[in-house]
């Protein structure tokens, strides 16, 4: 295809493609004949895109084959595309504003009554009388695969019961490459493995039910500072920017071994639709880089549904269409200014294929690849319609916005709530992680008198919908398009005054920090050290946010103060954090701060979960899905959050880290630190032993994998079994209780530079009654012993001897043995 003459859509104005911004990921070529790292890059053809790795352009965007279990449904969508119109197929790939946060118009000439999507990752947000689950941080925080998998489906049976078509979710971009991301609470854990099976155990819960999940946010997308470009003030977006979207610099391995490798979880287990991100990736809109939705994506990995763009990330339109985009959402809004003002796609599409800019068969693919999904998951059959509540509750695109018609009907307030309140209650209290126990503070044996301190434990005095960080509540979802709208709360002082009351006990409480802590004039905060209570529970919050990057690892509120003035007149004093994330805890050392349970976001029955883990009626068992370190300047690949200069294009962030985030950074420098990747405490002991492996190739194993026919997630000898793993885990304390053992690989000394020394690579959570033991077993399947060769652009394993340690935590390894996949000869 000759570049110079191909023409995209940019607001109503036709531009060249070979003047527009369209440099996707990696130079194929130039990599096979020598590999050169983004941070030292080639000269580049497009100077003002500045100092990143480019490639040619991956084109065209392959046609839907109905490949991995698709081909019912594409050809249902087949007959269904022979009925519609041009100006039908354009708004089928075209949102508008409608009912949902995201609406695909309906076609009444034809009875098709389209497609409502709604957020987000924590359940149904734009819906009363429905649950709020816990946040994917603390889903993660399981390691369980049934927590992941429940969670999912009871959430999908919500968005299914409300009319929704569409779960946007869940989430791994961010994967969490810096602690300071806005939205790493929606995501799940700062490493690809645990991220890749959450992903996958989500979806396959989400869409058992007949609702299609959306993975998000493809790719790179580790930062909410600049993700949009900055554009004059009062003016759109068919303008001129002043700067564009930070720009996610990332390399060829780094790319594939982090932050490709759970979207290829995502699109084995039958995603249906995948939404790109608002960053440019290596320069290029990530909603326009063809390497990354056709190279990559749809090519390498096989996917066969529909890429939706994230709301107002589309920059171009046939540009964006060529590159593998498929819808545009929200369409018509312009998410730069307060009014609706056309869209790239929708009627700039029509035009494109009456002059042949566009051809016909792309659209009708994009068509197939959104109405496949449709009909293979049964949305034509008896679905239920938008509840008119959703309505009134979009403040996004009201109903005076609508510019098609939306025929809403059926019963209104619907509840679909069923019996989840019991389910997020478990859930919650199962991702509870324990710190610290000291003196066998937990679990409380029936204190007499309780005081409980700060801000995070009584009722929320803001309102139901978590938009701003309030000072008074407890803090159960963080903010942006991923919280929810709480219909029920129960907080932790309730759920504790309702324990205390059975044991004949009393509890005080106080719940001003500034107060506590002795600031103002007047203050009675001296009084509690006189009454000797037998445990403080002090409960402290820290907001995340979409849009904006947290300002610090401490805290809110003047945590830190707080707890230092109650540990300092409190000999038993128990800590409990609300928080999507990494928190320093300067003063986890304390001597008189016996306990500390980091509960996350855990949803509506927070005080409820937080109460069953404090008196014992749960055995906590998560661990945690990140690393915490002793200081904030301990952690490296942080956010760019300011450039010096004014170019339209220096909003630059290199992931010069590569592969070292989180536990792979501190392992890979020999850094302290105080709570280690996957570690998390138990009322109980476990012991391991026994450690084996068992090679299950049935043939000799090679060097690179053979070449099949690429099914959804890619290569399927990727996913062949080589080894079995086991070991025998034992419940050497005195309660019931589970925990979670894990397996690292640390590679041969021969893997190329920067592979990390350890790496997850399974786990298994295990039950078991006092005295009880069950074995543990982890399949290593090919890509677990592969890494990224960027000459071959293939995964390779490489020749030598791996090691793999078992244990329970990523520094608590107790056990390790030695194989040698490849014969010498290979």
């Amino acid at each position: 295809m000759d570049l110079t003459v191909l023409q995209v859509f940019a607001g109503g104005l036709l531009v060249s493609l070979a003047s527009a911004q369209f440099v996707p990921s990696y130079d194929k070529n130039l990599a096979q004949a020598e590999y050169v790292p983004f941070s030292n890059p080639q000269p580049l053809d497009t100077p003002i895109l500045g100092q990143y790795g480019h490639s040619p352009a991956v084109l065209p965007s392959p046609n839907i084959t109905g490949t991995g279990g698709w081909k019912d449904g594409l050809e249902k969508a087949k007959a269904f595309l022979e009925q519609l119109t041009l100006e039908e197929k354009a708004d089928i790939v075209t949102g508008t504003q409608g009912p949902c946060v995201g609406n695909i118009a309906p076609i009444p000439r034809i009875g098709w009554k389209g497609l409502c999507l709604q957020d987000g990752p924590m359940g149904i947000r734009n819906a009363d009388y429905a649950s709020v689950f816990v946040s994917g941080v603390s889903a993660a925080s399981t390691w369980d695969r049934k927590v992941l998998y429940d969670r999912g489906k009871a959430m999908a049976q919500e968005f299914k019961d409300k009319g929704a078509h569409v779960h946007l979710g869940p989430v791994a971009g961010p994967l969490g490459r810096n602690p300071y991301a806005g939205r790493n609470w929606e995501g799940f854990a700062a490493d690809p493995y645990l991220t890749g099976v959450a992903m996958e155990e989500s979806i396959k819960g989400i869409q058992s039910v007949g609702i299609q999940a959306c993975p998000k946010h493809f790719i790179g997308n580790e930062q909410e500072k600049q993700r949009q470009p900055s554009i004059p003030q009062n003016l759109t977006y068919d303008t001129q920017v002043d700067q564009e979207s930070v720009s996610s610099n990332i390399e060829d391995r780094t790319i594939h071994e982090l932050y490709l490798w759970p979207f290829v979880n995502a699109i084995r287990a039958g995603a249906t639709t995948v939404m790109c991100s608002y960053n440019r990736l290596n320069g290029s809109y990530a909603c326009q880089n063809s390497k990354a939705l056709i190279g990559l994506l749809k090519g390498e990995l096989g996917f066969q549904g529909y890429v939706q763009s994230d709301w107002g990330a589309t920059h171009s339109g046939l540009a964006s269409i060529e590159s593998g985009l498929d819808m545009n959402l929200p369409g018509g809004f312009s998410m730069f200014g307060d009014r609706w003002s056309g869209t790239f796609f929708g009627g700039n599409i029509t035009v494109a294929v009456r002059n042949g800019t566009l051809p016909v068969e792309r659209l009708n693919d994009m068509v197939l690849r959104v109405m496949t999904p449709y009909f293979a998951l049964g949305q034509d059959k008896n679905y239920p319609t938008v509840d008119r509540s959703s309505v009134d509750l979009n403040n996004f695109t009201p109903p005076d916005t609508w510019v098609r018609n939306f025929t809403i009907s059926g019963a209104s307030h619907r509840d679909v709530r069923r019996d989840h309140a019991k389910l997020i209650r478990q859930h919650g209290a199962d991702s509870t992680i324990l710190l610290k126990n000291e003196r066998n503070a937990l679990p409380l044996e029936a204190p007499k008198r309780i005081f409980v301190f700060g801000n995070d434990a009584g009722e929320v005095t803001h309102g139901p919908y978590n938009s701003a960080n309030f000072e008074f509540g407890t803090l159960a979802a963080a903010g942006g398009s991923g919280t929810g709208r709480f219909t029920t709360l129960s907080t932790p002082l309730q759920a504790i005054q309702s324990r205390v009351a059975k044991d004949d006990g009393i509890v005080r409480f106080w719940l001003n920090n500034t107060l506590i802590i002795g600031d103002s004039a007047g203050s009675d905060s001296q009084i509690w050290v006189y009454e000797h209570p037998d445990v403080c529970l002090v409960f402290l919050k820290n907001w995340h946010e979409e849009l904006v990057e947290r300002p610090s690892l401490n805290l809110d509120w003047r945590a830190n103060e707080l707890v230092e003035k109650v540990a300092s007149n409190c000999n038993n004093t128990v800590v409990v954090t609300h928080s999507g994330g990494v928190n320093v805890l300067p003063w986890a050392d304390h001597p008189n701060v016996t306990a500390i349970l980091a509960a996350h976001y855990p949803g509506q029955e927070t005080g409820n979960a937080i109460a069953d883990v404090l008196y014992g009626t749960v055995n906590p068992s998560a661990k945690l899905p990140y690393t915490i370190a002793y200081r904030q300047s301990d952690y490296t690949a942080l956010p760019t959050t300011s450039v010096n200069t004014t170019g339209p294009d220096d909003w630059q962030s290199y992931f010069d880290e590569k592969l070292e985030i989180d536990y792979r950074y501190f392992d890979a420098h020999n850094i302290s630190v105080r709570y280690e990747f996957g570690f998390g405490l138990s009322y109980s002991t476990f012991h391991l032993s026994g450690t084996k492996s068992v090679r299950l190739a049935a043939e000799g194993i090679t060097a690179r994998p053979k070449k099949q026919k690429i099914a959804p997630g890619g290569n399927p000898a990727l996913f062949e079994p080589l080894y079995e793993v086991s070991s025998t885990v034992t419940n050497s304390g005195e309660r019931y209780g589970g925990t979670v053992a894990q397996l690292y690989v640390t590679f041969p000394n021969n893997t190329p530079k920067g592979t990390p020394p350890k790496q997850l690579r399974g786990f298994q959570k295990v039950f078991l009654e006092k005295g009880e033991f069950k074995t543990a077993t982890f399949e290593l399947m090919r890509r677990d012993l592969s890494y990224w060769d960027v000459g071959a652009q293939e995964w390779v394993i490489p020749q030598g001897e791996f090691t793999l340690s078992v244990g329970f935590s990523s520094r608590d390894l107790r056990e390790l043995i030695k194989i040698t996949p490849l014969s010498a000869s290979n």
